[in-house]
C-alpha cells in the first residue's frame, strides 16, 4: 500500500500555524507510541535531556512543542518509563507544551533548586538505569555539554552511578518515523523533484549563458520563496566531452569550473535538500543538454543511469533490519562487484537532520568500513537518502569516464522499502 497522501499539494509546503499544530500532533503521538518501545529496547528506565540557551542538545528540538524555537534559560526534560508508559516532565522555569511541570521556581532564584527538583524527580522515580546524552559514535546523540553534565553529576549524588549513555535511545528517537512523517516525506520528496525538473528548464537555463552557480542560486532562491528552506547551499556541477573527472581513483569528481556557462552535450547534477515540519530531504538528480538533432542522452550516459538505477536496486536488497550500516554495504558492494558495476555506496538515515542518527552505509571516501555509525543496526519504520555514484565510460565522449549520482529518499517499513515519490530513471533534457 502506499504512503502518499490524497493530496500532496495540500501537504506541503503549510502556513507555520498549521505546520506547529501538526508538529505538535507528532510529538504527542510520538511520545504516547514510540518512545515506550524505544526505552524498552534501550533498558533505560529515566532519560533526562538538558539543554541551556544557545548551547543545546540536539535532541531537545526534537521533544519542544514547536513555537519553542530554542531552550529558554536552561531546560530539563525528564522521561520515565513506568507500567503506565512514558511520563513526560518539564523540570523548567516555564511550561513546555504537553510536558508536565515538575518544579515552581521560587521568587528567591535559587539557582540549585531546579538542580534539587531533578534529585527529587529521581528519587520518586527509582530508576534502575538513567540515560544521558554522551556518545562517541553520534555527534546527536552527544548533546550533553561538559558544565551541564557536572552539575547533572553532582545533584543525582548516589544516584549518579545509575547513570548511562543514551545513545541507542536517542538514536531510536531521532531515528523512527510515524506512518505520517513518511507520507509528508513523500510530499517533500515530491516538491525537490518538481523545483528540480523546473531548475533543469529552458524557464531557467539559458543555454551558452547560464552558469551552473546561477542554477545552484536560483534553486535555493526558489526553495525559500516556497517556505522549505535549504538546509545545505544546493550544488550544481558540470561534466563534458574533453574534461575528464579529476582526482584519485574513488574520489573522481567533476573537474569543470562552477562558473563555466552551460553548453549544448554537458551533463548537469544537483544535490539538493530542503526543510519543512521539522524534517529534511536529500536528493540528487541529473539533466542533458540536447546537442542540436539529439531527442535524448547519448546511450553511453543512458547505459551510466541504468547502472545507477541497478546499484539502488542492490543496496535496497541489502537494507535487511538487523544488520549493520556496515554488513549492507558490503553485501551491496559484493553485489555490484560480482555484475562488473564501478561504484561507490555512501547512504545515510534522514529525518530530523539530513545527515541523520543511525547506521551508516558507506561514505564516499570509505568503501570498506565506517568506525562506529556503520556499527549500528538498521531498524524498521526509518528514512534514508540512498545515495551513491557509478563510474562508467562513454564512447560518444571517446571513452572518457563520467561520474554519474544519485540520491533518493527511501522508507523502509514492515512492508519493505519504497521509494518517496519515485526515483530518476531517465535523464532530465534541457533542449
Amino acid at each position: 500500500m502506499s504512503l502518499v497522501p490524497p493530496d500532496p499539494l495540500r501537504t506541503v509546503p503549510l502556513p507555520l500555524r498549521e505546520q506547529a499544530a501538526v508538529r505538535d500532533q507528532w510529538l504527542t503521538q510520538r511520545l504516547l507510541d514510540v518512545l515506550p518501545g524505544l526505552m524498552d529496547r534501550a533498558e533505560i528506565d529515566l532519560w533526562i535531556v538538558v539543554g541551556r540557551e544557545c548551547n543545546e542538545d540536539p535532541v531537545l528540538s526534537t521533544l519542544l512543542p514547536a513555537t519553542w524555537l530554542s531552550a529558554r534559560r536552561r531546560t530539563i526534560l525528564v522521561l520515565h518509563r513506568s507500567d503506565d508508559g512514558v511520563t513526560a516532565a518539564a523540570v523548567s522555569r516555564y511550561p513546555v507544551g504537553q510536558f508536565l511541570p515538575a518544579w515552581t521556581p521560587g521568587s528567591a532564584g535559587d539557582p540549585d533548586a531546579q538542580w534539587a527538583e531533578v534529585r527529587r524527580f529521581v528519587e520518586q522515580a527509582d530508576p534502575r538505569r538513567i540515560g544521558i546524552d554522551v556518545s562517541e559514535r553520534f555527534a546527536q546523540a552527544d548533546g550533553l555539554s561538559h558544565t551541564e553534565h557536572r552539575l547533572l553529576t553532582e545533584a543525582l549524588g548516589p544516584w549518579a552511578d545509575r547513570v548511562v549513555p543514551a545513545e541507542r535511545l536517542v538514536v531510536g528517537w531521532l531515528e523512527t518515523r510515524l506512518p505520517e512523517e513518511i507520507a509528508v516525506l513523500h510530499a517533500l520528496n515530491g516538491l525537490v523533484h518538481d523545483v528540480v525538473d523546473e531548475a533543469f528548464s529552458p524557464a531557467v537555463v539559458t543555454v551558452g549563458e547560464t552558469t551552473a552557480l546561477d542554477v545552484a542560486w536560483w534553486i535555493r532562491q526558489r526553495l525559500h520563496d516556497l517556505g522549505v528552506e535549504p538546509w545545505f547551499q544546493p550544488s550544481v556541477l558540470l561534466q563534458r566531452p574533453g574534461v575528464p573527472l579529476a582526482g584519485a581513483q574513488g574520489a573522481l569528481l567533476p573537474a569543470v569550473p562552477l562558473d563555466a556557462v552551460v553548453e549544448p552535450g554537458d551533463l548537469l547534477h544537483c544535490d539538493v535538500g530542503l526543510s519543512s515540519l521539522g524534517l529534511r530531504t536529500d536528493n540528487q538528480r541529473n539533466a542533458y543538454v540536447l546537442r542540436p538533432g539529439e531527442t535524448a542522452a547519448p546511450e553511453g550516459l543512458r547505459n551510466a543511469m541504468r547502472a545507477a538505477n541497478r546499484l539502488q536496486d542492490l543496496t535496497v536488497e541489502a537494507l535487511v533490519p538487523g544488520r549493520t550500516g556496515n554488513e549492507v554495504l558490503a553485501a551491496a558492494r559484493a553485489a555490484a562487484a560480482a555484475e562488473g558495476i564501478d561504484g561507490d555506496v555512501y547512504s545515510h538515515p534522514v529525518g530530523y537532520h539530513g545527515h541523520g542518527a543511525g547506521p551508516a552505509i558507506g561514505q564516499w571516501d570509505e568503501q570498506s568500513h565506517v568506525p562506529g555509525a556503520g556499527d549500528y543496526p538498521v531498524h524498521p519504520d526509518t528514512v534514508y537518502a540512498l545515495e551513491l555514484a557509478v563510474r562508467r565510460p562513454v564512447p560518444e565522449w571517446g571513452g572518457q569516464c563520467v561520474r554519474l549520482g544519485l540520491e533518493e529518499g527511501i522508507a523502509l517499513t514492515g512492508n519493505g522499502v519504497e521509494f518517496l515519490s519515485g526515483r530518476q530513471t531517465e535523464f532530465v533534457l534541457i533542449g
